[in-house]
């Protein structure tokens, strides 16, 4: 196993992270035999940081249960605090005594804010005596390092990053996701900032491995490295200094072996330049499906009327280059679910972002698509639904 140094703390946390947000399930539970095994071979191989969530359901319980049979003080508990839910003062520590309860332990290593995806929705917490208790928590050693996990746009990312002392950060990343959501500028601002980064959706959910176009896939058998497609994304994630941590969702035995393999040898660097004309075809193979030929440079930003236009085109064309509802989720997450919804049908078309598009996109007229095709009654519908149960 490799290790990358929290530049903060000095603390080795190991490049390969646990996501415990897709162990497998024993009808409607989560199957903890069966995930139990899974982790112990993963720690066993040197995995120290464990990543898992208030909202993800019984990730915690059955994370708490296996620590608790003598693996506490082997790895890093990373959690997330569901600040949408918060309604007063007293709820920030309610939730976090139940999450302690869960977990089976007196501390968490790495507590971020879940889904903190622009600044209002921080000083909203704020407002709520956030600063205070975390000030508090830290000072008791009931967390070490405070963060925030960001879905939303480039912009958004760095005006966060700014607006408190952040321990750490985790976005979205991945050869796809190169210039969208946080993407290489809000990766390379945290570590210039010093702040470690911990990548999510380093494979699209999987869609990197078992949604790739059939050409891509003859592309990489014809390239005759022998590597998996996951070892082609994770590969180009370990390549870049600026990752710290690599989140797998990993469910089975056989994906721990694979990944622990890889993470045992990848590195930064490890890319040679032909591997990198190998990803740059692959990326060219998925985006034949795009609708819109946005790069995600932000030039056409900021919209007079708040419209993330970046934000909305990457969601869109995720609806085709991977299916309706990955693109329905990310359009919801990254537009939607913020203080200040950031949705196309803002748009005034008022054709300044026009003007600016480096690509001469038709803005205007894509929007309306986007409006079309994503704001349809079932998103009206999950709109209401996240606006009863966080305060969106």
């Amino acid at each position: 196993m490799q290790y990358r140094t929290n530049p903060r703390t000095q603390q080795q946390l190991s490049i390969l992270g646990y996501g415990c947000l897709r162990f497998s399930k024993k009808g409607a539970a989560i199957n903890q035999a069966k995930a139990e095994k899974e982790m112990r071979f993963a720690i066993k191989h040197g995995v120290n940081y464990f990543d898992t969530a208030y909202s993800y359901p019984g990730s915690e319980v059955c994370l708490g249960r296996f620590l608790a049979k003598g693996y506490r003080d082997k790895v890093n508990i990373a959690t997330k605090l569901p600040h949408y839910y918060l309604k007063q003062k007293g709820d920030i520590e309610r939730y976090f005594q139940e999450q302690l309860r869960r977990l089976k332990t007196d501390h968490v290593e790495y507590y971020l804010m879940h889904m903190l995806n622009d600044v209002a929705a921080w000083e909203r917490i704020r407002g709520l005596g956030m600063e205070d208790w975390i000030a508090r928590k830290k000072a008791q050693g009931q967390i070490q390092n405070i963060g925030f996990s960001f879905h939303g746009s480039t912009e958004n990312f760095l005006k966060i990053l700014d607006a408190y002392d952040w321990d750490f950060c985790q976005i979205q990343y991945n050869y796809m996701d190169e210039h969208s959501q946080a993407g290489r500028r809000g990766l390379k601002r945290a570590h210039e900032k010093g702040i470690p980064v911990i990548i999510m959706e380093p494979l699209r959910g999987g869609r990197l491995v078992q949604g790739l176009p059939k050409s891509a896939l003859r592309l990489l058998e014809r390239e005759g490295s022998g590597r998996s497609p996951a070892e082609w994304g994770l590969r180009w994630l370990w390549d870049q200094p600026e990752v710290t941590v690599v989140l797998s969702g990993m469910n089975d035995i056989a994906q721990v072996r694979e990944n622990v393999r890889i993470a045992s040898a990848a590195a930064a660097g490890c890319m040679a330049p032909r591997d990198k004309k190998v990803i740059a075809r692959i990326k060219s193979e998925i985006n034949r499906y795009m609708k819109v030929p946005c790069t995600g440079c932000g030039y056409c930003q900021p919209c007079p009327a708040g419209v993330d236009i970046p934000g909305c085109f990457s969601a869109y064309n995720t609806r085709y280059t991977d299916n309706w509802y990955q693109g329905m989720k990310a359009y919801i997450m990254c537009t939607t679910l913020r203080t200040t919804p950031s949705n196309a049908s803002k748009c005034l078309k008022c054709g300044k972002c026009e003007r600016h598009c480096p690509q001469k996109i038709h803005i205007r007229q894509q929007l309306a698509q986007v409006k079309r095709h994503m704001e349809t009654p079932v998103y009206h519908i999950a709109r209401m639904i996240a606006g009863k149960i966080g305060n969106y």
